[in-house]
Order: C-alpha cells, then structure tokens, then sequence
C-alpha cells in the first residue's frame, strides 16, 4: 500500500530531505502525496510552507526556481516543502542541478517529487533511493494485491469482517483508488472505528470496478461461464476495453497456447523464452492450458476468435456485446471439457495450425 511516512517536524542528519512518490495510478499518487504532505506540514500553515511547482495547467518546469527554493533557508516558518508535479518533465540537465542540492541540502527545507509527465532521470531517482525515502504506490497483482488491501482496511477508519472485506475487493476489481473513498464514506455513516458487515457494506459500493484481463482468461480455462461472463461485462463496462481491445487480449491469450503448441517446450522458463516474456508464470500457464486443450480445440479456439472479430466489424449487425458474450460462453466449454486422444495429448498439429491460419 502506499507508504505513510511520518517524518519529524524538523529535518536533520539521518532525516528524510527529499521524497519520490511514484506509481501506476495517478489516484494512488495524488492519495499518497496529499497524506505525506499532510505529515510533513503538520500543525504549520499549508500555504505558507508549501511552494507548489508543474501539475495539471501549469507552464513547464523552470529549474532554476526549484532550486532556488531548495538552497534559500526558510522564513517565517521553520520549514519549507518543495513540491514538484509532473517530475517526469525534468531533463537529465535539470536532475543534475537537483542533485547537487540533495548532495548539499539546506536545514529544513525538503523536496517532494511526484512522478507523472513522463520518466524521471535516472541520476534523480538513484539520488532520492541514496539519501531520501521513495513512497511507492504500486499495488501490484496476485498475493501483493491482496496484501495491500489487507494493509489499507487495517489502517482504515473503520473495521470490516472478513465477509465484507472479501466482497469489497471482489467488487472493485482494479479500481482499488476508490477505496480510501470508501472508507471515508463508511466512517461518515457508521462512525470512526466501526464494525461493517457485508450488509451494511452493499449500500455503499456503488459501480462494480474493473477487473484485470487475466480475471478473463482464467475464467476461460477453468470453464467458469458464469465468472467469465461478469469479468467480460465488467472490462467492457463504463470507461472499460473497447470490444477490439478485449478480442486482442483473447487473440494474444490462444496464439500464446498456439506458438508453444509442438514447440518441444518442457518448463514456464523455456516457454517465457519463446514468447519473449519476462515472467515464467503467465508461460507456464499458457504452456500447461495448451495442452490441456490439446491442438484440435486450440484451432477451433482460433476460428471462433475470427468469427468474432468479422462480427465486431460489422458481418451480423449484432451488437458487440453480444457478440463478446457468445464467444466467451463458446470459449468457456472449450475450457471446461476435457479429452482424450491424439488430440488432447497435443496430435493433429498440422491441422490445429492449417485452421488457425486459415
């Protein structure tokens, strides 16, 4: 979850001077920037100890100011707090100005950067990882995802069983910027510290959020009709995938399957090599699930993947969604059934790959 450093009301030797906060959702950075700012203004005027450079609207970064800031000790107030949006706009001539002024920073004065507008110099972050702290936002997947809901509902305002707990991160998928919203917002009805069970939870939820494309894909291996179809709703849903996006994602899903297909690859690291991917494990299982399917059904996989795109373009004049939704369901059986034979024991290559390609 996103840090919550608490620094000292003064900076000193051993002190953080300066903070990176970084991530994949421009949500989580601004939640987690306004929470260290609140830390590091503390009890002070906000207007008066902070001095805002770049964000949404502003001209481009002038360097030449921030340092300013950054080498002028602060008065009125016993602290100054840099901030700096967007600091991906910063060229490498500009971090290196930067760094000489963490290299010798001034009592009391402390930058805070905040990632954005493209990628921060390399020589910037490597000085911040020396002599700063980086809050980094990133939620991750899998067990990291999990872990960093369960960190965020324990430091939360109030507190949720574990039924409730279990639906609320069923129900925000990808979205987990909400939430901090959410929790606010429970706190507001119930009270600061109070128990929520799912039933008083579900008034609150509101629009179920996205889910992440392997939510999908999995749903479709296992032969889960039900799940795959309400992962398949909730990715096209509002702000969600075009149609062409989601065919895309399932496109990529079977051709993975299909290039391992008679490859002689025996491992997730051979397989991650042949499809140029860093992880083992999406490979891996790419990898088993082709052989589980075998060559007969990846080719009928592959036929309904282009029926389906011809549709979306316009053959039938059915609506997208439609459309998507019976290929998922035609998919899903394809998952759910197992076989024997040459075909499921990966025979009939030849004519899995003459359909693919035809």
């Amino acid at each position: 979850m996103a840090a919550r450093p608490a620094p000292p009301k003064k900076s000193g030797p051993g002190d953080a001077g300066v903070y990176l906060v970084r991530g994949d959702d421009p949500s989580l950075v601004g939640q987690a920037v306004h929470e260290l700012l609140e830390a590091l203004v503390g009890e002070r005027e906000a207007a008066a100890v902070t001095e805002e450079h770049g964000g949404p609207g502003a001209p481009d970064l002038d360097v030449g100011f921030i340092v300013d800031a950054l080498t002028t000790p602060p008065f009125i107030t016993d602290r100054r707090v840099v901030v700096v949006r967007d600091a991906g706009r910063l060229v490498a001539a500009d971090a290196g100005r930067l760094v000489a002024c963490l290299d010798d920073p001034i009592p009391d004065v402390v930058l805070v950067l905040v990632a954005g507008g493209g990628t921060i110099p390399a020589a910037l972050v490597k000085a911040v990882d020396r002599v700063g702290t980086v809050v980094d936002t990133a939620v991750g997947t899998g067990r990291a995802r999990t872990q960093w809901l369960v960190d965020r509902l324990h430091d939360g305002p109030v507190r949720l069983d574990v039924r409730a707990a279990t639906r609320l991160g069923e129900h925000l998928g990808g979205d987990l910027s909400r939430v901090q919203g959410l929790l606010d917002t429970l706190a507001a009805a119930y009270g600061p510290g109070a128990a929520v069970d799912s039933e008083q939870l579900e008034p609150f939820l509101g629009e179920a959020g996205r889910v992440a494309p392997w939510d999908l894909t999995d749903a479709i291996d296992t032969g889960d009709t039900g799940a795959a179809l309400i992962a398949l709703g909730r990715l096209l849903g509002p702000g969600g995938s075009h149609p062409l996006v989601v065919l895309s994602i399932l496109h990529r899903h079977y051709q993975s399957m299909l290039r391992l297909d008679g490859a002689g690859v025996t491992s997730g690291e051979q397989a991650a090599a042949l499809l140029g991917t860093r992880s083992a494990f999406p490979a891996r299982k790419a990898l088993e699930q082709g052989r589980r399917l075998g060559a007969a059904r990846l080719g009928r996989a592959m036929t309904l993947l282009a029926d389906a795109d011809l549709d979306v373009r316009g053959r039938t004049g059915l609506p997208d969604v439609t459309v998507l939704e019976v290929l998922v369901g035609r998919l899903s059986r394809l998952g759910g059934v197992r076989e024997s034979g040459p075909a499921a024991r990966g025979g009939g290559r030849t004519t899995s790959r003459r359909r693919a390609s035809s």
